[in-house]
């Protein structure tokens, strides 16, 4: 395993756990170069799961792109990691549960807009004009005024407080 920080190919487990569903192990580990910890995860390779992109290509469902597209999505913003992985958690299992092993990039990008909006509105902004991909301000203002008036209420009852 390569050490994230400084990529010495060296390290130790400190700590092995399985988790909660027992659907993977938890590796907590420490370089040998430069001395920090980082957690890896160890999961059973099955059949992969498919999405279907918009276009109609198929692709391996990849974890690690939900969670990037995430922390690009919340970066600078007060979003902790824990609440991330809910989120890529959840995306998972909504594919992993599908009888089909297939969902389209249009269910799991709403599903992934929608969890982000109950978090944290200007992450799910930033996230919503990546993947709606839109096209013009016009657009981008009609979002924001969709997400102002079903917030609108409870904001104004905010600034009154």
């Amino acid at each position: 395993m390569k050490c994230p920080y400084c990529g010495f190919a060296q390290d130790r487990v400190v700590d092995s756990r399985e988790s909660k569903e027992a659907d993977s192990i938890r590796r907590r580990r420490e370089c040998e170069g430069c001395n920090k910890r980082f957690t890896t995860y160890e999961r059973i390779d099955e059949i992969p799961y498919m999405v279907v992109k918009k276009d109609g290509r198929r692709e391996k469902f990849d974890r690690q792109k939900v969670l990037s597209g995430l922390l690009h999505a919340c970066e600078k913003r007060p979003v902790s990691g824990a609440a991330l992985e809910r989120i890529v958690d959840e995306i998972e299992a909504y594919v992993v549960d599908s009888a089909e092993k297939e969902r389209s990039t249009n269910e799991v990008g709403e599903l992934i807009m929608d969890r982000l909006k109950q978090i944290d509105t200007v992450a799910y902004i930033r996230f919503a004009s990546v993947y709606r991909d839109f096209k013009d301000v016009r657009e981008f203002k009609a979002e924001l005024e969709e997400l102002l008036t079903g917030n609108g209420k409870s904001a104004q009852k905010r600034r009154k407080e």
